[in-house]
């Protein structure tokens, strides 16, 4: 439930304070490690990052503007597979950053990669962990946002922007038969 409110304090305070930004800029959004955050060992817990990804997905929608967009189109995002790996842990108390892009597309998804950052001992800022997702955009009508339209209302792609070649495989060999097949969950 704790998300819920974080979610809402980022999307009403503060990503409206904040600069805005093109669609394809990066987004930075900080954040503090809370006592809801923790787990047993005494550091933020596993599916708390992925949670704090999508409240900083939203902080970027807000900012670059998509989210009035797509809101105004009666549209929402929705994440279709996710990935993390940890480098770092982060521990109670401390800050940390959220830096968010767009990578680019697919004929079907949007693809976003997401890294949490801290300052290092030379002052910049160190990777801790660093996250992909792979999201649709559905209609509240029903239905699913085809791309061309999702591009003509945000956007075409800026050259230099290209989804990672391990990312699209990545994508394929992760992916979940469609929500009308048949996916019987057998052991082998």
């Amino acid at each position: 439930m704790h998300m819920f409110f974080r979610t809402l304090l980022h999307m009403l305070v503060f990503s409206r304070r904040k600069p805005r930004l093109g669609h394809y800029d990066v987004a930075h959004t900080n954040f503090i490690v809370l006592p809801t955050d923790q787990d047993i060992l005494n550091h933020m817990n596993n599916g708390v990052y992925l949670s704090i990804m999508d409240v900083a997905r939203f902080d970027m929608l807000v900012r670059n503007g998509v989210w009035a967009t797509f809101k105004e189109r009666g549209w929402y995002p929705v994440v279709v597979s996710e990935t993390i790996s940890f480098r770092k842990s982060l521990e109670l108390w401390q800050r940390f950053t959220i830096e968010s892009r767009i990578l680019g597309f697919d004929d079907k998804a949007v693809y976003v990669e997401q890294r949490f950052v801290r300052p290092g001992a030379d002052g910049q800022p160190e990777v801790y962990a660093q996250g992909f997702i792979r999201g649709r955009f559905l209609k509240r009508s029903g239905g699913v946002v085809p791309m061309d339209e999702l591009l003509a209302a945000v956007g075409e792609v800026p050259d230099g922007i290209e989804v990672p070649e391990w990312l699209l495989s990545w994508a394929t060999d992760v992916a979940l038969p469609p929500t009308r097949a048949e996916a019987p969950s057998v052991w082998s």
